[in-house]
């Protein structure tokens, strides 16, 4: 595989036919949306939740999720939508940040549950390994959309990128870290120790509220530390604060939240002794 993409130089289309174009970027988004649909309904037999419920639920946290994650990368670089806004509805050429799929999907979630009389955590639970090999399978569109590639390198997996392709400073350099494969990657790892989790709490019957907090605060710690580590050589534009990438900062900012909420759930589940009466 090392071999191919060292050689290999993709191209954004899969297939044209007259007016019809069909991207590899939207093959490979929604070959993860179904993956993780798949995941959700799987672990949905365990828990006890209908699956018309998740179907229902699921499709508006991806419309919605959709719309937060282009929202979210409009944002980072609004001086260049704001020169051309024909641009902000082209998500077919890229552009879906995770972190604003996140946060637009979990407010969904959250006032959907109360509808369909689902507890949030445990929906939220279920939802992480999917999203986590959702990602894993997604990142590979920004591979043939040749984009969030990393610093030049002479390491064998290196990928070769198009001159129009090639951020300016860089255009001398034949290739780059591919970080869409190591974040698929560690996407992929992240899914195997969530779904193993699931399979434990399943054998053991383990439910309770705590539980299903840990595996998210899980996916939340194992991701941010994986999207902090591959902003370290990624080279595309996004804006900077105390040297740090915002991509950098907002996983920052969920993996204290994800530690503290652990903390906090791990206190009220295992309540300390109180004094034993005379």
């Amino acid at each position: 595989m090392f071999n191919f993409l060292h050689t290999f130089l993709p191209q954004p289309i899969l297939i044209s036919f007259g007016p019809i174009t069909i991207h590899w970027y939207g093959l490979f988004i929604v070959s993860g949306i179904l993956a993780a649909f798949y995941i959700m309904m799987s672990l949905a037999d365990f828990y006890d939740i209908d699956k018309n419920d998740i179907v229902d639920i699921g499709f508006w946290i991806v419309v919605f999720g959709i719309i937060g994650a282009r929202l979210y990368h409009v944002g980072l670089e609004w001086q260049y939508y704001v020169a051309n806004p024909l641009n902000i509805i082209k998500i077919w050429n890229g552009g879906l940040a995770i972190h604003g799929a996140i946060i637009a999907g979990v407010i969904t979630a959250y006032y959907l549950v109360k509808k369909y009389e689902i507890d949030f955590w445990k929906l939220a639970a279920i939802a992480a390994p999917g999203v986590a090999i959702g990602q894993a399978i997604g990142r590979w569109g920004n591979y043939f959309n040749q984009e969030l590639y990393g610093l030049p390198t002479s390491l064998p997996w290196g990928i070769p990128i198009d001159t129009i392709n090639k951020v300016p400073g860089y255009l001398d350099y034949a290739y780059f870290h591919p970080t869409f494969l190591y974040e698929s990657i560690g996407n992929l790892l992240i899914f195997i120790v969530l779904i193993s989790v699931h399979a434990w709490m399943i054998k053991k019957n383990k439910q309770e509220k705590s539980n299903f907090i840990n595996v998210i605060c899980l996916y939340l710690i194992l991701y941010s530390i994986l999207r902090f580590c591959t902003e370290i050589i990624r080279i595309d534009y996004t804006p900077e604060m105390a040297g740090l990438r915002f991509p950098q900062i907002m996983s920052l900012i969920l993996l204290i939240f994800a530690i503290i909420l652990a903390v906090i759930y791990k206190k009220k589940s295992h309540p300390r002794e109180g004094l034993k009466k005379l």
